[in-house]
Parts: C-alpha cells; structure tokens; sequence
C-alpha cells in the first residue's frame, strides 16, 4: 500500500472558476511538471518510473529509476496546457489545469488514482447513486495513459461513468469496441490498421514466409491475432508465432523464438511488442548472430533503448511504422525555458541527499529536480518528438470539445455560474469536434479513432549511429521509395518465401500444411493458368486450345497449301510435266489424224480420254491456297470423274479387242457398232454411274464451314484441307475407277497378239496395271498420314496413276508414229480395224 500510494500521480480535475488574469506565454512557465491548477483540471497517465523489481518485495529509493520517455511526454502534456492557455480565442476567460499520475506500467498501480479520479468534485468522495446522469466527477477528461496493457483495466471502469479517456498511444483494437469501452478515444491509429499496413509491405515486396513475435500482454497478442487473420487473408503464411514474456524471465522463451525463427528459415519478421520486451529479444538476437527483415510496430521502431545495444547494425533490416504526426512548433525553447527555470529553482532550495526518496503523490518524481539544460536530450530524443504531436492533439481536442460544449466566442465561454460540465456530455461533444493542428485536419471516427495513418522508416547506420529515413506512408493506401531502402543483402531485395514463386503456366499443388509452401505442376496441353494463385489448371473453353504451360486458350490456326510453299511449287512442276505430256500426245494424235494409229486407238474417244486426263491435273489446283466452300465441293468429284472417262474409254477398247480375239466371226457384223455408238454408251454408262456416286457423296459429305465447326480443337495449329467425309463414299468412287482398271486388265492380259500387227492389248493390260498398282499402294499409306500429307499423297498419286496411263497407253503409239511410220498402215491393225481374225504369234 505504501508502493502503491508514493507512485501515483495526479489526474486533471476540473473546477470551473473565471479566470481572471491569463498567464504570459512563456514569461509565466512554472517549475512543477505534474501539477498546475486551473478553472477546468486535466489527468493525465505517464509511465514516469519504471521499477527494477518485484512488487511483492518492500521497494526501495534505487528500485525506481525514471523513464526518461515517459517524463519527456509529460513536460509535453504541461507544454499542451500551458499553450492552449495561451490562446485568446480558445478558451477565452478559463484555464486549464492538470495533474498528472505515474503509471509504472503496472496495473496493480493504476487502480488508486483511477478511483481518485471518478471522486466526487473535490470531496474524495465516491457515492454510490442509482442515477449518475448529474454527476460531477474530480476530473472530467483523462490524458493517457500509453499502454494498452493499462487502458485495458481502467478503460471499463471510466467508461461506466462515460469519463473521456484519450490516449496518446494505446493502439489494440480491442478499445474500438464501444460497447466495452464507450468513452475511450485515442490519437493514435488502431493496431487494425498498423497491421493492415504490415500486410501491405509484405504483399509488395512478396514476402508470403514470416514469423510473428510478440510481447505477452494485451498491445503484443491483439496485434499478433489481427496480423495473422489478415496475413491469411491476402494468403502470406505466419510459419510461426511467438510470445515474449513480461511478466517472468523472458531470456529461455527468446531463445526457444530464435531457434524456432531459424528452423521456418523465415527472411521476415513481423514483431509486435513492447520497447522492454523488443530490448531483451533483439539482444538475443545479436548473440545468435541473426539477421534478417524485421517489420517493427510503433511500440519500439524509434525507442532509443535500441541505440545502445552492441552490434545492433547486425540484426539486418529495420522497416519501422511510426505514427503520422506533424513537429511542434516552440516544444523544444518552450523546454529549454522549463530546464533551465527548474535548474535556477534548485539552486535556491537546500541541497537534497540523492536517493533517498520514493515518489509520493505531491512529489511523483524526486530525482526531477535534478533537471537542467543538461538533460534538454531527452526531449529531442526522435520517439518523443513524433509522440509529442499525439500528446498535444489529445490534450487539444479535450480543449475545442470545452469550447465547443461552453459556447465559447472570441471573448468569453460560459462558466460554471451557467453550465455544469458533466462528462457525458463533454463525451458527446468530444465525438463530434473537428480541429486543425499544424495544418492537418483532426476528427473522429464512430469508433473513436483518429483520421491519421504512419509513416514507414527504415533504419540507416551511420558512423555507429541509428538515423531514421522516411521511405512511405500508409492510411487508406501504401505509397513507399523502394529506392531509399538499403537493405542487408545488398542490392537485391530479400527474399521470404517458403516455396519459390511457380513460373507462367504453372499452378500451386500445396504439401503441408501451409498455402504457401507448395510444388509446380505444369498445365498440361488444353488447360492454362489463369489466376497466379490458382491451384489447378483450368481446362480450354470449347474451340480453343493451349500449349503446355500457357496463361491463357487461342484460337486454332488453320495452314494450307500456299502457292509460293516448296511442296506447292513442286507439285504444280510435276504436274506441268504431265499436261505438257499430255498436250504433246494430243498435238501427235491431231497431226496424224485419220491415220490407222489414230483409228485403231480409238480416233475421237482417244482425243477424250486425253483431255480427261488434262483435267484431271488440272482439278489438283483445287488441293493448293486457301479452302474454299465451291472448291471443295468440285475437288473429288471432279477428280474422280475425269479418270473415269479416260478409264471407261480404255475399257471399251478391251471389249473391242475381247471380242475381235475371242470372238472373230460373231463380231465381225456387229464391229462397226462396237466401234462407234457401242463404246460410246460404255464410256456414257460409266460416266453415269460416277456422277450418281459423286452426287450420293456431295450429299453426305459436310460443307467446309461444317466440317471446321464439328473439328474438336486439340491443337493450335492444324493443316485444313478439304473434308474427305464420308470416307465410306470417297472409297466406292475411287473403287469404281479402280474397278473400270481392273476389267480392263482382265480383258486384254490373256489377249493374243495377231502376228506382224501392232499389239493394242500390251498397252491397255501395262497400262491398267499401273494404275491399279499405284492406288492399291496409296490406300494403306494413305490411311496412316496426317492431314497435310495425306493431301500430298492424294495429288501425287492421282499425278503418278495419270502419268502411268498417259505413258503405258500413249507412248507407244506415238513411238510409232514418230520412229516408225511405215508400220502405221492398215495391215498393221488389221484385227482392229477390219475385225480380222488374229493369226497366232510364231515362236
């Protein structure tokens, strides 16, 4: 009790007095930090002392030691007061006062004076009521205190009474919970959204692999409960979370974090904890010789507690969140003025035997009177001067909520002689007021957090010295210099991933338990990527297709026989060759017109036969360029209905011959009309008969369009030619030109040739045996090409089985008609012409 009693401070209680006289800005600066009286008090919560042992033991004079911070925000809280008297318009006619209480960051201490506080006016009285709505508590608005750890067990307690509490550095988000803490209000960002903006960093520099550490207590574990459940939300893994003790030995549990941190082999650390706490972790941490990113919270990124540590420029890379706050203009003179009017007070008192004294209430700091101009350090320390902004903004709102709730003008505010000032509706107002400081424009939320965000540092040794470079900021967005990082690994950024990033077309299969750590699968042929985060490949829509390892599904390309491509220009060559073959026979044929040769192979019919063929090279234009709709309707009939002409027109020289060697005395009346209208129904009725199988396939066979759309994409790129569908169809009208071959063939290969005259069944049976050899060849080689090759094997061999029927038949006869023309009269076809009898070969 006696503990608790010499380490409070004093709260600001509010007397509502006119103010007669207002105080000279810094003429009238009084030497007691914690106190000053006024019309309308203030409290405020410091953590002046820290205690260096157990509260269970007596404390002792050198158990207590000041917190330098701690002190340095509550000459900024006198600072706030003494300022905001200082302003005419403000609080025109009343003054504020203030005293102030020291936390210890226990909570064991901070119950007493919160009591004290919620007293009745001056009385010291706490009465029970069923009805506080006219109440008037010792103090109707509390500064503080820093800890979330302390605001967690006073912040219910005011808020029964509705007491505005503005904190200057409490951040758990658990605070915005109006139904648990309905008067609590801050200046500083919600740990939600330092976490938010923890999660952001490292989704822009993708780092999905960290640890999260932090201290035990209620700031460390709601802040490591909100970053986790965001990290897995943007699908960045926590491969481990740690606590740091407070309240025990801390140094077995470190070491336990390190050894746990090296074993995840994690390159970032996100820590969320208390200066004492991140002190003892990152001595450890220098002692294990661990480096690494370490993403600090505001509790410690800028405490000055780190820049004494032995090798603290080996821990790697410090990325600090800072609280976004403006400089005060006239903090430091106005604390120079303060130092140096305490130093002149001390050398008018006694001289005092140090370390006597405990902190008491009317004196919370007995070492203070030792200050001087000699100690202006700790309050240019960077933390304090970035704090101060929070501080004085607290103090400042509670101060525009007065002016506002008063009526103030420009000259007066109403006092107490017209208004009692009851906390709830100081509360009310405090929710609503809007001010601006430094040229940044304050306000509240519904939750009471402020419209401010951070800013993002990064530590830079120099010369053994931490220096702190701006790199960003973050409120509602991340904007940040990745050029002004210097990292430890050099130039490259580091890396913290569990499994490396999967290249384009790969998908994510997870192993483990964790989403980041995973293996990667190639998407397949007709499956792509399309999320970078996706975990299976996602199959092609109908007509399209992929690659292997592709991000997205194209559209087929269809090739086709151009007319500048080699195979092109070689089969239009070749086929040439034959037409010119062909063109020369007919020319022959023409010259000698008449003549026995001509008659015997058939006179006109031969001409035809010849054409025939001429056209049926020249429907193999139809294979080459681009498909087209008429195109591939003509392309198979037509070459299929060419060669039977010539085909038919052969086979009715068979029956001639057939009839003139086997049957010499019955054909010899009926010759004239096998010659003539005879082999001209033959030629007709074969004719016929392809057209009708030409006109059964057009039928069954797709159009072009068709045949495209019913194609089912496997591929990207694909030969197009024209369809040959039905394949049943296609066969009978190749079959049937096949079979016209193969009755001729049969007609004339046992055929005997008449002694001393020209023998017309060796041409038909040579050359009816080279076409149906050439497309008995092509029907199994046919069957096992692709689309372009079939398409090549198709033209050359309708080429070959032309060429073959052109040479076999033609050739000879125009040997004779060019080598041998004595022998082109009409005893040499006697048999043919005049249906002589055949006299049987010699020997």
């Amino acid at each position: 009790a006696h503990l608790i009693h010499s380490l409070l401070f004093c709260c600001g209680v509010i007397s509502v007095i006119s103010a007669e006289e207002e105080p000279e800005w810094f003429q009238n600066i009084t030497t007691n930090i914690f106190s000053s009286s006024g019309d309308i008090r203030l409290a405020g919560y410091f953590e002046i002392n820290r205690l260096t042992s157990n509260l269970t033991k007596r404390v002792k004079p050198d158990d207590v030691q000041v917190n330098e911070y701690g002190l340095a925000l509550a000459i900024v809280m006198k600072f706030s007061v003494d300022k905001i008297n200082a302003q005419p318009n403000l609080l025109p006619g009343v003054k504020l006062g203030y005293e102030l209480f020291d936390t210890c960051k226990q909570t064991a201490i901070i119950m007493r004076p919160t009591m004290f506080l919620i007293t009745e006016g001056s009385s010291g009285v706490l009465p029970v009521m069923c009805n506080y709505t006219h109440y008037v508590s010792r103090a109707v608005a509390v500064i503080g205190p820093y800890s979330s750890e302390i605001v967690s067990v006073v912040g219910q307690l005011l808020g029964f009474f509705l007491l505005p509490l503005v904190s200057y550095g409490a951040t758990s988000d658990t605070f915005s919970d109006k139904n648990l803490y309905p008067s609590f209000m801050r200046t500083v960002p919600s740990d939600r959204l330092q976490a938010e903006g923890m999660v952001r960093l490292l989704k822009e520099f993708n780092w999905n692999w960290v640890a999260v550490i932090a201290s035990e207590d209620e700031y460390g574990t709601q802040g490591q409960q909100q970053f986790s459940s965001m990290a897995a939300d943007q699908s960045i893994c926590v491969a481990y979370e740690g606590l740091i003790p407070i309240y025990t030995d801390p140094i077995p549990a470190i070491r336990d974090i390190i050894e746990h941190i090296r074993g995840t082999n994690v390159g970032v650390v996100v820590l969320f904890a208390l200066t004492q706490s991140a002190t003892a972790f990152f001595t450890e941490v220098i002692k294990r010789n661990l480096s690494a990113v370490w993403v600090g919270s505001t509790a410690w990124g800028m405490h000055k507690d780190f820049f004494t540590l032995p090798n603290v420029n080996q821990i790697g890379t410090v990325l600090a969140f800072a609280d976004m706050t403006q400089p005060m203009d006239q903090l430091n003179s106005y604390s120079r003025v303060l130092l140096s009017r305490i130093a002149e007070e001390r050398l008018k008192q006694p001289l005092r035997q140090p370390g006597t004294e405990l902190p008491t209430v009317t004196n919370p700091c007995p070492l203070c009177w030792k200050l001087s101009l000699n100690n202006m350090s700790l309050m240019e320390e960077p933390l304090v001067q970035r704090t101060a902004f929070s501080v004085y903004t607290a103090t400042y709102s509670v101060a525009q909520a007065l002016h506002n709730m008063l009526g103030c003008t420009n000259t007066s505010c109403n006092t107490m002689d017209n208004k009692t000032i009851y906390s709830w509706q100081l509360l009310a107002e405090l929710k609503r007021v809007t001010f601006t400081v430094n040229g940044i424009n304050f306000t509240f939320d519904e939750n009471g957090n402020p419209n401010i965000g951070y800013n993002l540092l990064v530590w830079v040794w120099k010369n053994n010295n931490i220096t702190f470079r701006e790199i960003g900021t973050f409120y509602q967005e991340l904007t940040i210099d990745k050029s002004s990082i210097v990292w430890h690994t050099g130039s490259q950024v580091p890396v913290s991933t569990c499994s490396a990033n999967c290249e384009d077309g790969q998908v994510q299969r997870v192993k483990g338990f964790f989403s980041c750590c995973f293996d990667c699968i190639d998407c397949k042929e007709g499956s792509f990527q399309n999320n970078s985060d996706d975990v299976q490949c996602t199959a092609c829509p109908k007509g399209k297709w992929s690659e292997m390892r592709s991000r997205n599904c194209l559209d087929p390309t269809y090739i086709f026989f151009y007319w500048s491509s080699y195979e092109s220009v070689g089969m239009i060559v070749a086929g040439l060759v034959v037409l010119a073959s062909q063109c020369t026979i007919v020319i022959l044929f023409l010259r000698h017109w008449g003549t026995p040769m001509v008659r015997a192979s058939g006179g006109a019919m031969s001409i035809i036969a010849l054409l025939c063929m001429m056209g049926c090279c020249a429907s193999l234009l139809l294979f080459l360029g681009e498909p087209w709709e008429l195109g591939c309707r003509l392309q198979l009939p037509l070459n299929a209905i060419f060669p039977t002409v010539t085909l038919s027109a052969i086979l009715s020289m068979s029956l001639q011959i057939v009839c003139v060697t086997e049957f010499p005395e019955r054909s010899l009346p009926h010759l004239h009309m096998l010659q003539g209208l005879g082999s001209w129904i033959v030629v007709v009725a074969c004719c016929i008969i392809q057209a009708g199988l030409s006109i059964w396939f057009l039928q069954e066979a797709p159009t072009l369009s068709q045949f495209v759309y019913s194609l089912e994409v496997n591929y990207l790129t694909r030969f197009l030619s024209c369809p040959i569908t039905p394949l049943v169809n296609f066969g009978i009208m190749l079959g049937f030109n096949g079979l016209l071959a193969l009755l001729s063939f049969m007609c004339t290969f046992m055929a005997l040739k008449p002694a001393g005259q020209y023998n017309l069944a060796r041409d038909i049976t040579v050359s009816t045996l080279a076409y149906c050899v050439v497309w008995v060849i092509f029907v199994p080689i046919y069957t096992g090409l692709n689309d372009h090759n079939k398409s090549i094997a198709h033209v050359s061999v309708t080429l070959i089985s032309n060429l073959g029927l052109t040479y076999a038949y033609f050739l000879p006869k125009c040997y004779l008609l060019l080598k041998m023309p004595e022998n082109n009269t009409p005893d040499h076809f006697r048999t043919f012409l005049e249906g002589a009898p055949p006299t049987p070969q010699e020997d």
